[in-house]
């Protein structure tokens, strides 16, 4: 037994430098048998990662958590994804910008709530503190700030970063597009923001991916609700993060996390409770403007009558059939000062098949499709003043299209009815049936492609026809 304990120790210690080795020798003395085998079975899982016998290294072939590469026909499904949102952005006459993908640190702290954890900080390059960007909002505003501009209708579409828990086959993502619509600028109430979410109820009737609703709210109207419940004023962000939960967590469990964990009194969550229940159209909003609680309320009153105006708006854009006042609707982030939105998705049309995962589980796309909410936004007029040095407001509303998710669909869609995929755009393949015409094919190719139109030739002088 002690040959093999020599023999096992001994292969485990090769590679380790001589000073290892004696802390290692002291490190076994007094273990049993069993407990030699686990470490020694460990020293060697770390050689194998730190390299063979022949010193290379070992590479893990993944990429890191929360991130995927795309393969051609993924990627051919993504391009037609970006050309619909694109064109729609266009039709409505917004014009395209650019940002940094890592911001001054400064820049993002503050503008998120409990989801600032989420941010990615970068080690310190040359005296400046930096960190990857969350959203393209908040960069969005410094650069109104920075630039002086006042009015625009600009839309971006770049990558954005979240230290978030992922899940994968429901396109959440630590590494991800986002498609942003936004228009900056002193306009009347209510235009612009029936225009966003005619711009979502377009994106997402073009895509055909399923019965949708788009969900409206407002802040203030939040804000009224909670300030007549009871809820103190320094946690009406916190009580508002946990009722950001609600399309996640049924009603008891976010009841228990305002009283148990935010210390709310259970008589101003039972009247939260009863509020957030509510959902309809401009018919509720003119229920609750006569609400006698909600009605003492200015900052209701007045979210109330936007909502109406909002309603009035979206009947001549011919979208209330998919529009929805929910009260339960609160989106987390901080900068939101008025109307919020979010579009969730009621059924996919993927019909279930069953899928083998990338670690080999076996499951049914049914549950993978269930990505809820696709995309939203809202007015957000303090952001860029947050940024002004005289703190010049420029009032703002957008709307953010939750590409990944989106794409999740699209894919499962794809490979749940055998779609072919074209991945390249190749109208012409120039060949011969004879041999040693490599010249003639050449000039050939040459002439099209001169002409504009996609060819390709193969790369052999004579290859089989």
């Amino acid at each position: 037994m002690m040959a093999m304990f020599g023999v096992r120790v001994c292969t485990a210690f090769l590679g380790f430098p001589i000073i290892s080795r004696v802390r290692l020798l002291h490190f076994f003395s007094g273990m049993t048998v069993t407990q030699i085998d686990e470490e020694v079975a460990k020293l060697l899982e770390l050689k194998a990662k730190l390299g063979g016998d022949d010193g290379k290294h070992q590479f893990v072939l993944k990429t890191p958590k929360g991130t995927r590469d795309y393969n051609p026909k993924q990627m051919a499904i993504r391009e037609k994804v970006f050309h619909t949102i694109t064109h729609c952005f266009k039709r409505h006459g917004a014009e395209t910008i650019d940002t940094p993908v890592f911001e001054l640190k400064e820049t993002l702290t503050g503008k998120y709530g409990e989801d600032s954890k989420l941010i990615y900080d970068l080690k310190d390059q040359g005296g400046e503190l930096l960190s990857l960007r969350y959203d393209l909002t908040v960069p969005f505003a410094r650069y109104l700030a920075m630039n002086k501009i006042t009015n625009i209708k600009r839309y971006h579409i770049a990558k954005v970063y979240r230290r978030d828990n992922p899940a994968m086959t429901r396109g959440r993502y630590r590494e991800f597009y986002q498609c942003d619509f936004d228009i900056a600028g002193q306009f009347d109430a209510m235009i612009p923001d029936a225009e966003c979410l005619k711009i979502v109820y377009e994106i997402l009737s073009e895509l055909d991916l399923g019965d949708f609703r788009i969900k409206v709210n407002d802040r203030r109207i939040l804000d009224g609700m909670f300030a007549v419940c009871g809820v103190p004023d320094d946690k009406f962000r916190t009580i508002c993060s946990t009722v950001d939960k609600l399309d996640k967590m049924p009603w008891e469990e976010v009841k228990k996390e305002m009283v148990n964990e935010k210390g709310l009194s259970e008589e101003a969550a039972d009247q939260i409770g009863a509020y957030v229940s509510m959902q309809g159209g401009m018919d509720l909003a003119e229920r609750l403007l006569q609400d006698p609680k909600m009605s003492q309320s200015k900052q209701a009153c007045a979210g109330l009558t936007d909502i109406k105006l909002l309603f009035s708006y979206l009947q001549l854009f011919q979208i209330t059939d998919k529009v929805v006042f929910d009260l339960s609707l609160a989106r987390g982030l901080d900068y939101y000062t008025g109307v919020i939105y979010e579009a969730v998705l009621t059924q996919t049309g993927v019909a279930p098949v069953v899928v083998e995962a990338q670690n080999g589980a076996v499951g049914s796309t049914e549950e993978s499709v269930s990505v809820g909410s696709v995309a939203g936004g809202g007015r957000y007029d303090g952001l860029v003043g947050m940024f002004d040095p005289k703190g010049r407001k420029v009032p703002c509303v957008g709307v953010s299209i939750g590409i990944e998710r989106i794409f999740s669909i699209m894919e499962q869609k794809a490979e749940a009815c055998a779609e072919k995929v074209r991945t390249t755009d190749v109208q012409v393949m120039v060949a011969s049936a004879q041999k040693n015409l490599l010249e003639e094919r050449l000039k050939l190719v040459t002439e099209l492609w001169n002409a504009g139109i996609k060819a390709e030739v193969m790369y052999k002088k004579n290859p089989s026809f």
